[in-house]
């Protein structure tokens, strides 16, 4: 399964921002507030033909760029046609859910409003969020499960001078739940920088690695102050687990 929500440690989380750790935070594993609000979920569906699938970490990657794409799309800012769905989404509990397409499948998904976010061998399509239990046809008869990917080859080092969002060795995830994190990862980055670096890294193209730390190095990056993943323990590993560390760059440096 890659249905997902998550906690956030108090360190990585922005300040005044939606991810705040507050009592009422989207990123706390307690009942809060947020749970008696309308629950929406960000869908993602991530293209898999028979033939070709994406390699794991470009999927990765690329699902980590479509959560940003969608957050900083004019369509969901303001008074945009998403910004409602996406304000709703962001006062409830953050909920992403990855499923899977190939042929008509992904025809028909592309065909509903969306945007498609297209790496090295893997296709995105990102939605604006929907009610928990009001999907749209097309999208809740896709499959959840079937999300295993490899990486044909092992992935190079990580370019420091962009954002790394480093992965748990210790926590073994499916492709589809481990998409969903890195995504979860990239949001965190994006609400704890300030306006200035948001719209470097969006006219950059949202450059990012995803990579999975050396153990020894992951004790270090989880007490870095870096934003960093708690999972809320709905599905695949326990609650409280620590899955991503977002490492951008302009986050690296203590912050007044």
């Amino acid at each position: 399964m890659s249905s997902d929500e998550t906690t956030t440690t108090a360190d990585g989380t922005p300040e005044g921002g939606p991810g705040r750790a507050t009592e009422d935070s989207p990123f706390r594993h307690e009942t809060t507030s947020r749970d008696e609000a309308p629950q929406f979920v960000l869908p993602l569906v991530v293209r898999i033909e028979r033939a070709a699938p994406p390699a794991r970490t470009d999927a990765l990657e690329t699902a980590a760029r479509a959560v940003l794409v969608m957050l900083s799309d004019e369509r969901s800012l303001g008074e945009g046609e998403w910004a409602r769905a996406m304000r709703d989404w962001q006062d409830a509990r953050i909920r992403k859910v990855v499923r899977r397409a190939r042929g008509g499948e992904w025809r028909k998904a592309e065909a509903l409003p969306g945007i498609t976010v297209t790496g090295k061998s893997a296709e995105v399509r990102v939605f604006p969020p929907v009610p928990l239990d009001g999907w749209p046809k097309e999208l809740a008869k896709l499959q959840v499960s079937g999300t295993d990917l490899d990486d044909p080859e092992p992935p190079g080092e990580a370019d420091a001078t962009h954002p790394v969002l480093w992965m748990s060795p210790d926590v073994g995830m499916s492709a589809g739940k481990a998409m969903a994190q890195a995504g979860h990862g990239a949001q965190l980055a994006w609400w704890e920088l300030s306006d200035e670096d948001r719209a470097a890294w969006r006219d950059a193209g949202f450059p990012l690695s995803v990579r999975t730390a050396a153990p020894g190095r992951w004790p270090a990056l989880t007490a870095s102050g870096l934003p960093v993943v708690r999972d809320a323990g709905f599905t695949e590993i326990a609650p409280g687990s620590c899955t991503v560390v977002a490492d951008h760059p302009a986050l690296r440096t203590p912050r007044s």
